[in-house]
């Protein structure tokens, strides 16, 4: 589209070896990259931040001030993966990386929605002391949220299984229905119950409603199969039929996923706010001496 616009937009191209009209610099390997500048930054800055007791030394100031130095520096370093030599390796090396980024993400996501449910459960517990209706509230939520579960379940079994073949989804569907058939029957174990006492279903039906989400991501990413028909004709299974040429699915996941990073973003940050930040937002400022980051 710009080769036959811009003279030497082809020469660019060439020069930063970006591909063939420049391909290399859209699509996944765009993100890519500016995922990796920005990894970078925030990789030094962890460093930078290590054994930071108070809000007083110089490298506290260097992290909540110099907002348009460190932006700059920002821009600059996710425009420089643009430049990196040898694109390919680096692409393919980076998708490992990316893998294991991934796994933490859930990992970290999990982490912060028992963290939730188990301060649900134990708020709503510690209610029951005054009033008995929330331990109806309890059940009537836990039952809602494995009655998601299950419906998940049971839709992506109708949708993306068949009678013959979608063998993987067969067995993904499987093994995950019963993991969080098993996590829901720990949860109320008495060995549980004697270390954890606030454990309950709420936490696993929470869980359980999760691992549905991630089946769902997987299995509307899942490639789908091709088989013969008995007209002997290629027929498209293991995804929806209404599905057949859209996005539905994948536009679901990831408005799914969009929602559950803000809501763990926002919840991470409430929970790890300290008191003196939040008698801060308020108005209230600690003395200087026993002011701690």
């Amino acid at each position: 589209m710009y080769s036959g616009a811009i003279s030497f937009y082809d020469v660019i191209c060439q020069h930063i070896q970006a591909g063939e009209s420049c391909e290399k610099l859209v699509g996944y390997s765009a993100v890519y990259r500016v995922c990796f500048g920005m990894a970078c930054f925030f990789f030094i800055f962890f460093l930078f931040t290590i054994k930071i007791n108070n809000s007083k030394s110089c490298r506290s100031y260097v992290h909540n001030g110099f907002w348009l130095i460190k932006l700059l520096v920002l821009a600059a370093m996710c425009s420089g993966a643009f430049f990196i030599p040898d694109q390919d390796t680096f692409l393919n090396a980076w998708r490992y990386v990316g893998a294991g980024g991934g796994f933490l993400f859930i990992l970290i996501q999990l982490i912060l929605l028992v963290e939730f449910a188990h301060k649900w459960n134990k708020n709503w517990t510690s209610g029951t002391k005054h009033n008995k209706l929330w331990y109806g509230s309890l059940a009537l939520v836990t039952l809602v949220l494995y009655t998601v579960a299950v419906g998940a379940l049971i839709v992506m079994a109708v949708f993306y299984t068949r009678v013959n073949g979608c063998t993987f989804n067969k067995i993904l569907l499987g093994v995950n229905g019963g993991l969080c058939l098993l996590i829901s029957m720990v949860a109320i174990s008495p060995c549980v119950q004697n270390h954890h006492p606030h454990s309950g279903l709420l936490q696993s039906s929470v869980i359980s409603c999760y691992v549905m989400y991630l089946t769902f991501s997987a299995l509307s990413s899942k490639p789908p199969e091709t088989i013969l028909d008995e007209n002997q004709e290629n027929i498209t299974i293991c995804v929806p039929e209404f599905n057949h040429g859209l996005q539905t699915d994948e536009n679901l996941v990831t408005g799914l996923g969009t929602a559950l990073l803000f809501c763990c973003i926002l919840y991470s940050c409430l929970t790890s706010t300290t008191r003196a930040s939040s008698e801060a937002l308020r108005g209230i400022y600690a003395l200087p001496e026993t002011e701690v980051s």
